[in-house]
């Protein structure tokens, strides 16, 4: 069985390079592990981004097979970016793909990574490197574009949760959620008919970047993958795995649980993280007053979540007048970060302050937006194109509501809005395929990052992958509840990055299942009236810079939302 698939896929490659452009190229690494610069057969142009072309980025469109099993079919567009080597010859180190995870994130504007590698004892890093940011199928620029409907994440959201009134005992599509993931599903099926949903995995875009390397003439690709990109690269090199040289892995997904059990630890995780917050809050009462412990800060927080369930507020900034409102689904989403990052800690309790002590419904609202993907069909629809299709989901509602109702008896904070952001894969319109095996017996080198307390891409993912890549060293930041956060100023994690990426060299392996390095956590932030006074939120962290912050913002497009 195994045999014949390994044979089918290389007869799909060579049918496809036949079409497409050159084969593999003959390059081969040198002594100090650099490698031969190859002709690339990609026709560059200028990039429509003004960050790309300010950065002198060229882009390009890459035509690969819409069926992988139908290579000589009908051809797509990935859209691509470059940013080229600015070393030697003698020192460039070859082309590396980045990935912001989703899935469904744009990684277009991610060649601008090369400038975000700190310099390693003096000497460039990132300039070794071809950087090469690419749209997955299906997103931004990549062609077609899937889209269901722009107006899926509005305003007047019903209760995530099962109430008296609507206890979601059995699935009927009149009741409310269910009737919002149904008209969703509908309109994905009626919106995108070239057949591109049925192709939307994560192994058909594997087999993209494959591809696409092959046009770049490489013999091998280097690969950088946040959060969903760590599992793009777990399958593209268990199913390339003599095309790897160097990976990074920020924020592992454990690939033992997509993707419905996934979603369900994610709500244990993010209950935990929500509360890490409600603490930190709790410690700054002078600045906040929403109480002094963290039990009273989240019945506070739960209490406002209930009265505005009964009674919504009028978005100020809605499109429909005084008919949109913000209620408890709303409340619920505005502070999705919390659980995300730290560096939002300070701002999501300064809305929260504002809210609760004097009103200000104009904060809420931009944190909600901020939070909800407000109008990100795009990202949302690949989002579910690629999980609901990467893996079978439960069909009986029986499961999702047992499941759900037990979490959320224990974890309530993202468990139902998790299951309707989800929901959609018990009736999409696409089937389910088999997950690729994961295998890293052969992959050469891998360098894993990964948060202790990440609540989107739980540390045990990490350790799991540890035990299938026996070539790679996982370092670990003890106590941080941030998900995927390298290349943010941290030293004790970019640097081990820029040694890693510049000689190859990574943490010592060690016995046991466990890190193979630590770092300390990062400090938790400072409330906004100490940064006033000049104090510094972390003595240890850099503030980031603007092309960092590109990166957050590109990683914050991707998550879940």
């Amino acid at each position: 069985m195994r045999r014949r698939f390994i044979g089918a896929m290389a007869a799909a490659a060579a049918a496809a390079v036949t079409l497409s452009g050159p084969g593999i190229s003959s390059a081969q690494a040198a002594p100090d592990g650099t490698v031969a610069a190859a002709k690339s057969s990609i026709k560059w142009g200028t990039c429509a981004s003004e960050s790309l072309q300010q950065a002198g980025a060229q882009c390009a469109k890459v035509a690969v097979p819409l069926d992988w099993d139908k290579p000589r079919g009908t051809k797509i567009k990935i859209a691509i970016s470059r940013i080229k080597h600015t070393v030697k010859a003698s020192k460039y180190q070859g082309v590396m793909f980045v990935n912001p995870g989703g899935p469904g994130g744009s990684g277009l504007s991610l060649s601008l990574l090369q400038g975000a590698i700190p310099e390693y004892k003096g000497r460039t890093v990132g300039g070794a490197y071809d950087w090469i940011g690419f749209d997955p199928r299906g997103v931004g620029e990549s062609e077609p574009a899937v889209s269901c409907d722009a107006s899926w994440a509005g305003y007047n959201r019903p209760n995530y949760d099962p109430t008296s009134a609507v206890p979601y005992r059995a699935y009927r599509t009149t009741d409310p959620w269910p009737a919002i993931t149904n008209a969703y599903t509908q309109a994905c099926k009626a919106k995108n008919t070239s057949g591109i949903l049925r192709h939307l995995t994560t192994k058909d875009v594997a087999k993209d970047l494959n591809m696409i390397r092959q046009r770049l003439g490489a013999g091998k690709i280097n690969y950088y993958g946040f959060s969903y990109g760590t599992y793009l690269g777990q399958v593209f090199s268990s199913m390339f795995p003599e095309r790897v040289r160097r990976m990074v892995f920020d924020g592992t997904v454990d690939p033992r649980k997509v993707w419905y059990q996934a979603n369900l630890d994610q709500d244990v995780a993010f209950d935990r993280n929500i509360n890490i917050w409600f603490k930190w809050v709790a410690k700054h009462d002078n600045t906040y007053h929403l109480g002094k412990s963290g039990a009273s800060v989240r019945n506070k927080f739960y209490g406002t979540r209930n009265a505005l369930y009964a009674n919504p507020v009028t978005a100020p900034g809605g499109v429909h007048g005084s008919s949109d409102k913000l209620g408890g689904s709303e409340w619920t989403d505005a502070f999705l970060y919390a659980g995300y990052y730290e560096s939002t800690w300070t701002d999501l309790a300064s809305t929260f302050s504002a809210f609760v002590n004097r009103g200000d419904v104009a904060a809420l609202e931009a944190s909600y937006l901020d939070a909800s993907g407000f109008g990100d069909d795009n990202g949302y629809a690949v989002y579910l194109g690629v999980q609901c299709t990467d893996a079978r989901w439960p069909k009986s509602w029986k499961t999702w509501r047992d499941d759900n109702n037990r979490i959320a008896r224990k974890d309530p904070f993202l468990t139902w809005s998790n299951a309707w952001y989800n929901e959609a894969c018990r009736h999409w319109p696409a089937p389910a395929r088999t997950p690729k095996k994961i295998d890293g017996s052969k992959v050469r080198s891998v360098l894993m990052l990964n948060e202790t307390l990440d609540a989107a891409t739980p540390y045990a993912g990490s350790l799991q992958v540890r035990k299938l890549f026996p070539n790679a060293s996982l370092v670990a930041t003890k106590g941080g509840t941030t998900h995927s956060n390298s290349l943010n100023g941290y030293r004790c994690v970019d640097g081990k990055i820029a040694r890693y990426l510049y000689n190859g060299k990574r943490p010592l392996r060690v016995k046991g299942n466990r890190a193979d390095a630590y770092c300390k956590a990062i400090p938790q932030p400072k409330p906004h009236s100490a940064a006033a006074s000049g104090q510094s939120q972390a003595q240890s962290v850099e503030q980031p810079t603007a092309l960092q912050q590109l990166r957050l913002e590109q990683q914050k497009i991707a998550v879940r939302r």
